[in-house]
């Protein structure tokens, strides 16, 4: 983005752009200010004309899909994450565009991981435009640096769901890579050589495309039961070789830290939950698969046990932890966004109460209601935090984009928000004056735990009085700012380029802040 581009500040102070690739953008209003107005995008009608009566999609190859969709310049292409590192398929359909000299398309991931990093090649020749989704690993320092052609985007879970529902984004051709599928298109992700366990990250894309290819290793005869995608909105069936790298999708199994200052976070955390009355008889909570949160998750797990009670619900990223929680009977019901490890495969294929969810259902924040904001307590993390709470998941300090953002903006809405975190990483300090990019404001951030102290936001009076008397060691933010200033020192505040690089889009859709160029 050019350094002359139209900049306004927004409702949380960060300056913004207003037209972000050649669209008018809305600066962040505050939470819960911007109210979507008119109906949802609607996607082209269809007509059984145009199908085999007979319901079979099936074609030859990937790239006959990609023409018979229309395949052209400046097209938007969808694909989803639920095969993590082991994605093979996104890399394939850039291939093909590339050969076919097709230019400036946009990729629209549910996110992405270090196995993309060969389409930097595809971003350098051009035949990739700009992401709109997670830049990680290589992929985020090439966006850092200025490479990509155009500005990135960056959403939640649940806000590429609002994106594609509300028309911000349309996506023109979905590419649904899964596990099992049959000759309709009907698609599920619990079963086959390459089971990831669902396929909910990929629903917006199947509802409003308007051409959508799944892809599979395994096709099995109608009907795939259960589907997860549903036959009736796909155009083509392929049948590939291997559809993921099984050993890439998940490890056997996700393991709780061995860390003595994480397990210690964990410890803490879970402590305060007890201490503040969160946990109890039928409360509802959300942890990631990180190794500090699962070993939260176990600590409830015992609380639960010795209390002689269990858990509503849990939402996931499912893994073996939880579904012993559910087997067990400590947890009724887990609402899985995202299976992690085999035994959630195992449990969501086979247990009735394991039940796969959707960004529709868990996240998008232009619906009527969704699941977060029933969550008694969620459990996140966090790169960088500041003095007045705000929090950042997709940079360090340092401005390089590393991470997503995934459900973690849309969780920030549960009824508590807590952030285990080191004081310090590598003797860099964690909590700043101000952060390096906003993600999250901080009047939804509740609870900063640390290994040297736990501070409450002021605006949590009810959460202050409950754990005054608790023994735990309840500080101040600013008292430990200043433990960490001590330990490491002041950092120097890092500079940046005039040059916007990606924009962080608020659940809602406005502009919450921006990315800007580093150096090389």
């Amino acid at each position: 983005m050019k350094k002359s581009s139209t900049l306004v500040k927004n409702a949380i102070g960060r300056e913004v752009p207003t037209e972000v690739n050649g669209k008018a953008v809305i600066p962040y209003k505050g939470v819960g200010q911007h109210k979507p107005e008119g109906r949802k995008y609607g996607p082209r009608i269809s007509s059984c004309v145009d199908f085999p009566e007979d319901g079979n999609k099936l074609i030859s190859t990937l790239k006959e899909a990609l023409i018979k969709s229309g395949l052209r310049d400046g097209m938007t292409i969808s694909t989803h994450h639920h095969f993590r590192n082991g994605d093979v398929i996104a890399i394939q359909v850039f291939e093909i565009a590339a050969a076919l000299g097709v230019k400036n398309l946009v990729w629209f991931p549910s996110a992405s991981f270090e196995c993309h990093a060969p389409l930097i090649k595809y971003l350098e020749d051009g035949t990739i435009h700009h992401i709109e989704g997670s830049m990680n690993g290589q992929l985020g320092r090439f966006t850092s640096e200025g490479k990509m052609k155009g500005v990135g985007v960056l959403r939640s879970h649940g806000g590429r769901y609002q994106a594609v529902q509300d028309g911000e984004v349309e996506i023109d051709i979905a590419v649904i890579a899964a596990p099992t599928a049959d000759f309709f298109g009907n698609a599920n992700g619990v079963e086959g050589a390459a089971a990831c366990g669902l396929l909910g990250f990929a629903l917006a894309d199947s509802q409003y495309a308007d051409k959508v290819i799944v892809v599979t290793d395994n096709v099995v005869p109608f009907p795939c039961v259960p589907w997860q995608i549903q036959g009736n909105y796909v155009d083509y069936v392929v049948k590939v070789e291997q559809v993921g790298i099984p050993s890439k999708i998940v490890s056997g199994t996700t393991e709780i830290t061995k860390s003595p200052d994480r397990l210690f976070l964990a410890e803490m955390t879970a402590r305060f939950c007890e201490a503040a009355g969160i946990v109890c008889d039928g409360f509802s909570f959300q942890a990631g698969a990180g190794g500090t949160s699962l070993s939260i998750g176990i600590y409830f797990a015992e609380m639960l046990k010795a209390k002689g009670m269990r858990a509503r619900f849990a939402r996931g990223g499912s893994n073996k932890y939880l579904v012993n929680m559910l087997e067990e009977e400590l947890v009724e019901y887990i609402l899985d966004g995202q299976t992690f490890d085999l035994d959630g495969v195992r449990s969501m294929r086979d247990n009735p109460r394991h039940v796969n969810t959707s960004p529709f259902t868990s996240y998008n924040y232009h619906g009527k209601g969704n699941f977060a904001s029933m969550l008694d307590v969620v459990i996140l993390g966090a790169t960088e935090v500041d003095v007045n709470f705000n929090a950042n998941v997709v940079t360090h300090s340092d401005g390089v984009l590393l991470h997503g953002i995934g459900g973690w903006q849309n969780c920030l809405f549960a009824k508590c928000t807590i952030l285990p975190i080191p004081l310090f990483r590598d003797r860099i300090p964690v909590i700043r004056d101000e952060v390096t990019t906003i993600c999250g404001p901080g009047e939804l951030i509740d609870v900063i735990v640390t290994e040297r102290g736990i501070a409450i936001n002021p605006l949590r009076t009810d959460l202050i009085e409950k754990t005054k008397n608790s023994g735990l060691p309840i500080k101040s933010i600013q008292e430990l700012k200043a433990e960490a200033d001590k330990i490491c020192g002041i950092p120097a505040k890092q500079k940046f380029d005039d040059i916007i690089v990606a924009v962080v889009k608020w659940v809602d859709g406005t502009v919450l802040d921006v990315v800007r160029k580093v150096g090389p």
